[in-house]
C-alpha cells in the first residue's frame, strides 16, 4: 500500500511573496548597503564560496522583537510555530497613493468588500501595490518605494492589538508610514510635498512621539512583529485566505533576519 501524502499537491499552489536579497537593493535610510564578494573560486580552490556583509533590513526580512526592545526576544529564539499560520492577504491598493495614511476603517472596508474576515491570531499581509516600485518591481522608483509609500498611524496600531493580529507584513520598505521614520528628518523636502497633498501640517496629522515608528514601538512589546519588503507574487494572492509562512534563519542573538515568505492556497 502506497504511503498517504501529507498534502494533495494537485489541490494547492505555493506562491513566493519575497523580494530578493541583493546588493542591487537600496538600503533603508542611513543604513549601510548589503555587499557580497567571492572568497574562494573553483579555478583556485576547487570550490565557490561567498562572504556577505550588510544590514538585516534589506530584501524581505522579519523584524524581531529585539529590533526595538532592550531585552526583547532575538529572532532565533522565537518558536517556529509563530511564523506559520492562517491569514489573509488584503488588497488596499485602490485606496492608497503617495503619502496616504491607511486606517483600520479602510482595512475593514477592504476586507468586507473582498468577503474576508480578519480573525484573532490571523497573520495579516497588506498589499498596497507599492512592491511594483521596488528595485526588482515592474516600475522601479527608489524614492517612491522608500519614501512615499502609504502607511498607518497610532490608530491602526491600536486596532491591531484589539484585533489580536498575530503578525503583519507589508509590500513596502517599512510597516510604518515613511514619514514616521527617520525619513521625516532626512528629507524635509518630501515632508513639504506631503503636507501640500494633505493640506495639513505633518505635526497635526501624525504628531510625534506617539506616531514615531509606532508599528514597531507599540506592537513589538505585544509580540505583534512584521515582515517588510514583501513582493514576488503577492498580487496573485491578493484578497485570499491562505496558509502563510515566513521563515527567518535561526539567528542566535539576531535582532532581525532575512526570510522567505510564502502563501499556500487551496485551488
Amino acid at each position: 500500500m502506497a504511503p498517504k501524502s501529507v498534502w494533495d499537491w494537485s489541490k494547492v499552489k505555493v506562491y513566493d511573496l519575497s523580494q530578493p536579497t541583493s546588493a542591487k537593493a537600496p538600503p533603508f535610510m542611513w543604513y549601510p548597503p548589503f555587499k557580497w564578494t567571492w572568497i574562494k573560486r573553483l579555478g583556485e580552490h576547487g570550490v565557490n564560496a561567498m562572504y556577505i556583509e550588510g544590514p538585516l533590513h534589506t530584501g524581505t526580512h522579519f523584524d524581531g522583537q529585539l529590533h526595538f526592545m532592550t531585552g526583547g526576544k532575538d529572532i532565533g529564539s522565537i518558536d517556529i510555530n509563530y511564523f506559520i499560520g492562517e491569514g489573509v492577504v488584503l488588497d488596499i491598493s485602490k485606496y492608497v497613493g503617495d503619502y496616504d495614511i491607511y486606517t483600520s476603517q479602510m482595512v475593514e472596508q477592504a476586507a468586507k468588500e473582498a468577503g474576508l474576515e480578519i480573525k484573532p491570531d490571523d497573520i495579516l499581509l497588506i498589499y498596497t501595490g507599492y512592491s511594483k516600485y521596488a528595485w526588482c518591481g515592474s516600475e522601479p522608483d527608489e524614492v517612491r518605494y522608500m519614501c512615499k509609500h502609504p502607511g498607518p498611524t497610532v490608530e491602526f496600531a491600536k486596532w491591531c492589538i484589539q484585533k489580536k493580529v498575530r503578525w503583519l507584513g507589508i509590500d513596502c520598505m517599512s510597516q510604518d508610514h515613511p514619514l514616521n521614520t527617520v525619513i521625516r528628518r532626512a528629507r524635509p523636502d518630501l515632508v513639504a510635498e506631503a503636507e501640500k497633498k494633505w493640506g495639513k501640517k505633518i505635526d497635526e496629522l501624525m504628531p510625534w512621539p506617539e506616531n514615531y515608528q509606532v508599528m514597531h514601538i507599540m506592537l513589538f512589546p505585544k509580540m505583534i512583529l512584521h515582515v517588510e519588503n514583501l513582493g514576488g507574487d503577492i498580487d496573485k494572492v491578493a484578497n485570499k485566505r491562505c496558509l502563510i509562512m515566513s521563515l527567518p534563519f535561526k539567528f542566535d542573538g539576531g535582532e532581525s533576519a532575512y526570510c522567505r515568505t510564502i502563501a499556500v492556497v487551496s485551488e
